[in-house]
Formats: C-alpha cells, sequence, structure tokens
C-alpha cells in the first residue's frame, strides 16, 4: 500500500508541534508583558508553499487557522485539506487581483489585503449570493503611506486608495463585514514604531466603524511588538514551520 499524500512522517509532526509550542509560548509571553489575557492574540499559521499535509498536521495540533497569499496554491491546497475533513479558518493575506475574487471567496473566510476601492467591489460581487454570511475583510494600511507598496493610505482622500473611502466601500458592501485592518511593519522601520503608527490609524477606525476591532499585524521576527500594540492576529510562517522551501 502506498502512503497518501496527505499522511505527515512522523518526525515532521514532532517538527511542527515544536515549532508550535514555541510560538504559542512567545504569544504567552508577549500577552503576559502588555497586561493582555492569551485568548485575545490569534495566530494564523502561514501555509505558502508548504503541503496541504502540513495544514493537516497543524489542524491535528490544534491550530483553526491558516493563511495563505497565492490563489493558484491556495485554492488546490484548501480543497485538499477540506476533502481530507479538516476545516481551518483559511485567511488569505496576499496581494489579491481583481480577477482571482470569485476563486478566492470560494473557500476564504478572511481576505485580509483589501487596499481598494474596486478590490472591494470585486469582492462583494462575487461573494453576494455566493456565500450564506459575509466575507469577512480586513483593509490592508500602508504605515508609511508609500503609494508605490501595497495598502491603503491614511489621511488621503484618494476615493481608489484612501483609507477612509476604502473602509466606507467595505463596509457599505452588501457581500462583505469590515472587521479591521492588516499591516506589515514597512523596511527599515523600527517594528515599535510602525504598530505604534498602525495602532493610532486603528483606532481612529473603530471610531467611525465600532465593529473593525481586529488588526493582524506581527510576523515571526515582530510578533512581540505588534502584541504590545493591539495586534489581534500575528501570521507566522518560518517560524512555525521551518525553513520555507523554494517557490518552483
Amino acid at each position: 500500500m502506498t502512503d497518501s499524500p496527505l499522511a505527515v512522517r512522523p518526525e515532521r509532526r514532532a517538527e511542527l508541534a515544536a515549532g508550535l509550542a514555541r510560538i504559542r509560548a512567545r504569544i504567552a509571553d508577549a500577552c503576559a508583558a502588555a497586561g493582555r489575557g492569551r485568548d485575545e492574540v490569534t495566530l494564523v499559521a502561514v501555509t505558502k508553499t508548504y503541503p496541504a499535509a502540513d495544514v493537516l498536521a497543524l489542524a491535528g495540533l490544534g491550530v483553526a487557522d491558516v493563511g495563505e497569499n497565492r490563489d493558484q496554491e491556495a485554492a488546490p491546497k484548501a480543497a485538499a485539506v477540506a476533502a481530507a475533513g479538516a476545516a481551518p479558518r483559511w485567511h488569505f493575506i496576499g496581494q489579491l487581483q481583481r480577477n482571482k475574487a470569485r476563486s478566492v471567496i470560494r473557500y476564504a473566510d478572511v481576505v485580509q489585503s483589501v487596499d481598494s476601492a474596486r478590490l472591494a467591489a470585486a469582492l462583494d460581487a462575487a461573494a453576494s449570493g455566493a456565500r450564506d454570511r459575509p466575507l469577512d475583510v480586513l483593509v490592508q494600511v500602508s504605515v508609511d503611506g508609500d503609494p508605490a507598496r501595497g495598502g491603503a493610505l491614511p489621511g488621503a482622500a484618494d476615493p481608489e486608495r484612501g483609507l477612509d473611502p476604502v473602509a466606507a466601500a467595505v463596509a457599505g458592501a452588501r457581500g462583505l463585514r469590515l472587521a479591521g485592518l492588516m499591516a506589515v511593519a514597512p523596511l527599515g522601520w523600527e517594528p515599535d514604531r510602525a504598530f505604534a503608527r498602525l495602532a493610532e490609524v486603528a483606532a481612529r477606525l473603530r471610531a467611525d466603524h465600532p465593529g473593525a476591532s481586529l488588526l493582524s499585524a506581527g510576523m515571526s521576527g515582530d510578533l512581540e511588538s505588534a502584541v504590545a500594540h493591539g495586534a489581534t492576529h500575528v501570521r507566522v510562517g518560518s517560524a512555525l514551520l521551518g525553513m520555507r522551501p523554494t517557490l518552483g
């Protein structure tokens, strides 16, 4: 009998369990240092380039949230995981082209990377009538305000890329729910500076949209700073799963 392609070697399961224990301890310590409850922060395991077998193993270890950033990889992986009987909460965290919206809404529970009014409209058109509940959306914020990189621009009046117009587009969409914000610390910025700025932006957003309470920030190298500044979700890949396989 041949092994199932979704079978996990015992040594790989042990590696994942050890990585998960380390990350859970880091999150618990960060929450304690920030005076926050451990249940206030959710781990999103970023499984891009890792096989569906790893997702299943993590699910068996109690990981409920999984992040992917390429639809062409995520869609078949989500299907394989579902066929194997696991049902993690899928977060799409990468740059999303509007023509992929119809595919992404079939498996994603959350899209964390909406940074334009046009993308919000495309997701709304795809989700409306195709799901039994609205798609949770996080608006991706450009912390440094650089329009050349991804992220909606805080304080900008641009109806397409300004943070307030993008948030309003999501909030007003029938098929979407504005759940909060996501950001990546800009290269060259100290994490504390970046996440303090993000916390200010998040507080202003909640004043207009009280239900937008989620804040996805922090990765393998800076999750402690993100938790200290109010992150509700941290996105961890290599520190949990090991060195990332090379994309083909």
